[in-house]
């Protein structure tokens, strides 16, 4: 017999040989039929493979995200299925599942696959499915291995079996297809319900340009057709959303080749944005006891060897500048220049905790292929600040920074999150991480228990850690569900000693403090990419860059409109006045366009009777107000901030 022992800590006996798929059977039927593998002993495994000794198991369903990606990569396995049966001597190279779905690369001899060959992909796959045929793993030897290839003719096989040996080689077969794969699969083809094969793409063989070009096809599959319908519903919605797109049509960001990829130029509109956010910011970090620093742009090297950021974190650093005989790095973190600002004068315990905070300027060498609108950038403006404190006072502090970030989400109308606590690896201490392994234990305990205290979700992940201490990645979602990594908020345990921070504790002996890093609004670049997606461009009239447009239904109507804008203005409301003449119901088109919250339309009962008609954006006329009553409105609204109507 064998111990299993599930998530709850429950150890349950077993035969030896037994598999996740019995074991879930043995727990509930129900159960059973949604399992797709299992994590066992911390390896992602087939439902249906043998567990001979003991192990801590965990099922896996479509819920996890270890069971999506083996759907996903089950599912390239059963296009390559299809692609076999409707075009003989297709040869495969790799189909791994992404984010969100699979593709495969292949090469079909020249052929060029059209949206048809798609559609009817799409058709064999569904009949390939219904089969109901199970993924079968079979170890097998190199030299059995080489020649099944070789009889094929598969040079892209055979090229992926010269860096493999004997006792790490398997294929999968299902139906009629068999590939090299080391998985895992889902039981069977059965569980794939809804199939939609979504682009067409080259792809060089092992990314090399000097190579052939394989043909790629991404593909995404769910459960049932309801899942699929709705993932469709969602990027018809995300192009509309998109940030990049929002950004042009709003006039909030440009780029230029002269200035640089990666390198945002903020427009009047953006920079209304951006002045908005750190209002935000800095008042709810006074309300919090912070104070507020500037720093340079520039360092010498060694400061950032002192740091340790040099040693570890130098690939994501511009490369120095020589001057007068040293080395300068742009700014890649402001901690150092912080931590700097903290040594410069003596602290007592009574200092602490002792909070700074700046929106510093950073720059990061992205690489080319990462660089993505405002969410992959090369300059990042950082909502940054830390906190210098004792062990004693840790838990409140952090625990204060989270309650932040959750205020942040009200205000924001961010309904979805989750807390990932990333934890360091054992196995890499001292070349990825400070070599401080009981610190390491302490400082991730300390993290975990806070969160546990607070209620709050979160997934613990392994190897994702800073390089001198645990830290917290906040996960939000947007309305559609896209998921964004928003901020960071970071525990300390080494900076301290190395840059030979000090304070004088109660007992007149010198201490070192630990150090929170934390970042709730992240950087004004991904934070308003992710706010034009949440809000599909239309943000509420605190954020708006234009707030008002009044637009005047003749020329003889613009001395009272220009007059409105004036008053409007003096009460600090972002407000402009459509001088142009053209017609109104093409001026309300162009003003519902640009996404402005409120338009005040002025004809002649408007002008007499010194009122305002009130459009709202999306909602259309809401009624005749005084510009007494409209002012207090729009006003009250903007003092809330709220997250819109």
């Amino acid at each position: 017999m064998i111990n299993i022992t599930l998530p709850d800590g429950a150890v349950r006996q077993y035969e030896a040989g037994v598999t996740a798929l019995d074991i879930a059977k043995s727990i509930s039927d129900g159960l059973a039929r949604k399992v797709l593998a299992a994590n066992v002993n911390g390896q992602v495994w087939d439902a249906t493979r043998p567990i001979n000794e003991d192990a801590k198991l965990t099922l896996l369903t479509w819920q996890d995200k270890d069971g999506q990606s083996t759907f996903w990569h089950s599912s390239a396995h059963l296009m390559a299925e299809a692609i076999e049966s409707l075009f003989p001597g297709a040869k495969f190279w790799v189909g791994p599942a992404i984010d969100r779905g699979f593709y495969y690369d292949m090469d079909l001899g020249g052929r060029q696959i059209t949206e048809e060959d798609l559609r009817a992909l799409e058709k064999k796959m569904n009949e390939l499915a219904k089969q109901n045929n199970a993924y079968i793993r079979k170890p097998i030897a190199k030299r059995d291995a080489v020649a099944y290839f070789e009889e094929k003719g598969d040079e892209y096989k055979l090229d992926l079996l010269q860096g493999l040996n004997d006792g790490e080689i398997t294929f999968y077969t299902q139906g009629s297809f068999t590939d090299l794969c080391r998985g895992p699969h889902i039981p069977n083809t059965g569980f794939i319900k809804a199939i939609k094969l979504t682009n067409i793409a080259g792809a060089y063989w092992k990314g090399d340009e000097k190579n052939k070009q394989l043909t790629r096809i991404y593909g995404v599959t769910f459960p049932s057709q309801k899942e699929l319908d709705e993932y469709l519903h969602m990027l018809e919605e995300a192009k509309k959303r998109d940030h990049r797109k929002l950004g042009k049509e709003l006039g909030i960001y440009t780029m230029d080749d002269d200035v640089g990829p990666g390198l945002i130029m903020w427009m009047p509109n953006g920079t209304i944005i951006i002045e908005e956010l750190e209002k935000l910011a800095k008042e709810t970090e006074s309300a919090a006891g912070y104070k507020r620093v500037v720093t340079p742009h520039i360092a010498k090297e060694s400061m950032y060897l002192t740091s340790g950021h040099l040693p570890y974190y130098a690939d994501s650093m511009y490369p120095p500048m020589e001057l007068e005989g040293e080395k300068y790095y742009l700014k890649s973190m402001n901690c150092p220049h912080h931590h700097k600002i903290f040594a410069a004068e003596p602290k007592s315990y009574r200092d602490l905790p002792y909070r700074i905070a700046e929106y510093g300027t950073v720059y990061r060498y992205e690489q080319s292929g990462e660089l993505f609108g405002l969410m992959r950038v090369r300059c990042l403006h950082m909502n940054d600040a830390h906190i210098y404190c004792s062990k004693e006072q840790f838990a409140d502090e952090f625990r204060a920074v989270n309650e932040m970030y959750l205020k942040y989400f009200k205000i924001f109308g961010i309904d979805k999150y989750v807390m990932r606590l990333s934890l360091h690896s054992p196995e890499k201490l001292g070349i990825k991480y400070v070599n401080e392994p009981e610190l390491w234990k302490e400082t991730e305990e300390m993290v975990r228990q806070v969160l546990i205290e607070s209620n709050i979700p979160y997934i613990e992940v392994q190897d994702e850690a800073a390089f001198y201490g645990p830290k917290i990645d906040v996960q939000i979602f947007s309305v559609i569900g896209r998921e964004f990594t928003l901020a960071t908020n970071q525990v300390d345990f080494s900076q301290g000693r190395s840059f030979k921070l000090q304070y004088t504790n109660a007992d007149n002996q010198p201490e070192t403090p630990l150090i929170i890093h934390r970042a709730p609004l992240g950087t004004h670049e991904r934070f308003i990419g992710f706010l034009l997606e949440h809000y599909a461009g239309k943000l509420p009239v605190w954020l708006s860059p234009l707030q008002v447009k009044i637009l005047p239904i003749s020329d003889k109507f613009l001395p009272y409109a220009n007059e409105l804008r004036d008053q409007l203005r003096k009460k600090g409301i972002r407000v402009e006045t459509d001088e142009r003449s053209e017609k109104i119901g093409k001026k309300i088109r162009e003003a519902e366009l640009s996404r402005v919250p409120y338009m005040l339309v002025i004809g002649e009962k408007e002008a007499l009777e010194h009122k305002l008609s009130v459009r709202r954006q999306g909602k259309g006329d809401v009624g005749t107000q005084t510009v007494e009553e409209f002012t207090a409105h729009i006003l009250e609204e903007i003092a809330d901030r709220k997250s819109g109507e």
